[in-house]
């Protein structure tokens, strides 16, 4: 049985919140809506009073894909729920700043894409979760993807073909990069060599730039490279970049400006393949730090194909387990670091008790951005700015760029300023 209720705000996943706090996938602030309550949640059967917000999404999954959950409000009161996401965080962290306009860093569309691959009926079929859900929703392609990324469901079910077609569950994570795609499947495990080479055959029919298996290349017909700046990045196999090419340059941007012109050294931490090390590095010394060796090959490969930079040194090292320390960081004239999504608490608390007079902090969760930036600033730094960027349209993942200014003093027994 249906019942009506009214929308009072848009929730941070998007939902539509009923006054009565339900959640209801689909509806925007002050439309009545007819729903069926569900499990918690109020499933939208019709929109009895729309919102002048209320706009037609553009793709045809929307609303069975679990990908976007926003496609229906206007450009300006999406800008405003987006940059209210990172708000929140802050007010709830204990923080009065008040964020930046939000930019808007979708560019061309994402430059990269997990796919799923499941059998039915006996044969493969490949696209996006359902929202909240392990329903798969078959796609002919992802409309918010860069026009390379088209073919890619496509890709993946031919993939699977000597996998088993997906009888195993398999991710497959897709990648537009300029020499062509490059595809790494997950899910699947070890496979003879028979299947290996049918893979190889694939990726040479299929034109692929790499193929790999768990991060294990398969196949690499040409370097996978993005272009960044002046020279290239060499993503590894799986390996993260960046969601849109857009997102990059304004993140790298935000970087640059908030680095000091004088800067002598500067440390980037979680440094990935190097997009903002190799920005960095054209006026300062840089020490980049990853948990990974693949994303340091690439970046290595990037340095040794790239000329007119500084000194670039790199170390692989666990930021989790083993932070660099207060003393190391004091060598520094700035840190930048981009943490995954559960943040840096371990770096922070390092970082707090440091002499660093700027660090740049680059985030992909508000939550976390906020409590990592309440640490700082209880260890005497203020929080100068902060900006949203929005690499992720639709959805309500966002990242942000926070500058931070040491503004207290901090001298510890036995430890001295370098020179």
């Amino acid at each position: 049985m249906s019942e009506s209720v009214t929308i009072g705000r848009l929730g941070a996943r998007g939902d539509g919140i009923a006054e009565d706090g339900t959640p209801v996938a689909g509806a925007l602030p002050g439309e009545r809506v007819a729903v069926r309550r569900e499990g918690g949640r109020g499933v939208l059967e019709a929109v009895e009073t729309a919102s002048i917000d209320r706009v037609e999404p553009f793709c045809p999954y929307f609303g069975r894909c679990g990908g976007c959950a926003v496609q229906h409000l206007a450009p300006e009161p999406y800008a405003a729920w987006k940059r209210g996401l990172l708000a929140q965080a802050l007010s709830q962290a204990g923080l009065a700043v008040e964020p930046g306009a939000l930019i808007d860093a979708h560019g061309e569309g994402r430059r990269r894409i997990t796919l799923h691959v499941r059998e039915r009926d006996g044969r493969a079929e490949a696209g996006l979760m359902a929202a909240r859900s392990h329903d798969l929703v078959a796609i002919d392609h992802c409309p918010i993807t860069v026009p390379a990324l088209h073919t890619a469901p496509a890709i993946a079910r031919a993939l699977s073909a000597p996998l088993g077609h997906g009888r195993k569950p398999l991710d497959v994570a897709v990648t537009a990069t300029e020499p062509g795609l490059d595809v790494d499947i997950r899910g699947h495990g070890p496979v003879p060599a028979g299947v290996r080479a049918a893979l190889v055959r694939l990726a040479e029919t299929l034109r692929l730039a790499r193929l790999s298996l768990h991060g294990d290349v398969v196949v690499e017909r040409t370097p996978p490279s993005v272009a960044s700046g002046p020279g290239r990045l060499y993503p590894p196999p799986g390996g993260f970049l960046q969601a849109t090419a857009a997102g990059e340059a304004a993140l790298t941007a935000l970087v640059l400006e908030a680095l000091p012109k004088k800067a002598r050294r500067a440390a980037d931490l979680f440094a990935g393949c190097g997009p903002f090390s190799l920005a960095m590095a054209r006026t300062t010394e840089v020490h980049a730090v990853e948990g990974e060796a693949g994303p340091l090959a690439g970046l290595d490969r990037a340095v040794r194909a790239q000329g007119g930079l500084r000194r670039l040194t790199h170390e692989r090292r666990d930021l989790f387990r083993r932070p660099l320390l207060a003393h190391d960081l004091n060598a520094y004239d700035a840190v930048v670091l981009d943490p995954p999504r559960a943040g840096a608490e371990a770096q922070m608390n390092q970082l707090a008790e440091s002499r660093v007079p700027l660090v740049v902090g680059v985030a992909c969760d508000a939550g976390t951005f906020a409590r990592d930036a309440a640490t700082l600033v209880a260890g005497g730094y203020s929080l100068d700015s902060v900006t949203p960027v929005d690499q992720f349209r639709y959805s309500s993942h966002l990242e942000m760029v926070g500058v931070f200014r040491r503004t207290v003093e901090r001298r510890k027994p036995g430890l001295r300023r370098p020179r």
